[in-house]
């Protein structure tokens, strides 16, 4: 069984930057997809990056050049650094492990509101 923790949401400014975590309870990292998904409120739930095990990161068009996904697989954890934070990237941000491509496991969120 596959745990996920996000960690790092928060309060900031318009403008501002946060750094979300992803923590897995084992060394997942080098073989499973990573998604990082967004779900604000009244709205469906938007995919924001994807990081394959090999290749190259995708980031959604909302959110390019201002997100970028750095990782540590000693540490198990993923990190989404956010800048240039804007109102509408308020949301409850998930990280998502699939595995084999149908094992799928969901961390349980944080929150991130950009606000003056």
């Amino acid at each position: 069984q596959v745990q996920l923790v996000e960690s790092g949401g928060g309060l900031v400014q318009p403008g501002g930057s946060l750094r979300l975590s992803c923590a897995a309870s084992g060394s997942i990292f080098g073989f499973a997809v990573i998604n990082w998904y967004r779900q604000a409120p009244e709205k469906q739930r938007e995919l924001v990056v994807v990081v394959p095990p090999g290749g190259s990161i995708r980031y959604a068009d909302s959110v390019k050049g201002r997100f970028t996904i750095f990782r540590d697989n000693a540490k198990n954890t993923q990190y989404l650094q956010m800048n240039s934070l804007k109102p509408e990237d308020t949301a409850v941000y998930y990280c998502n492990a699939l595995l084999e491509g149908r094992y799928e496991y969901w961390g349980q969120g944080t929150q991130v509101t950009v606000s003056s």
